[in-house]
């Protein structure tokens, strides 16, 4: 399929409006460096991430970091 195919009847225009007001979310890659570590987590905690989606070790990071800087 080209460019010229594809129908964009029904996805808005983005507009400069929009990029304005967009967010940057939290949890996009960085420069940061990480470290594979093996860590003993409660099974129905690791099957309730799990469950989550296909990205649930960057949503555990996450959660750890900001138990991290709400601790310091």
């Amino acid at each position: 399929m080209t460019d010229e195919e594809i129908d964009f009847s029904d996805c808005p225009e983005v507009t400069p409006e929009m990029v304005a007001k967009a967010v940057v979310r939290r949890g996009l890659p960085n420069s940061q460096t990480k470290t594979q570590v093996t860590l003993s987590i409660d099974n129905d905690v690791l099957d309730w991430f799990k469950s989550q989606g296909h990205s649930y070790q960057t949503e555990i990071n996450r959660l750890l970091r900001s138990y991290m800087e709400a601790q310091q």
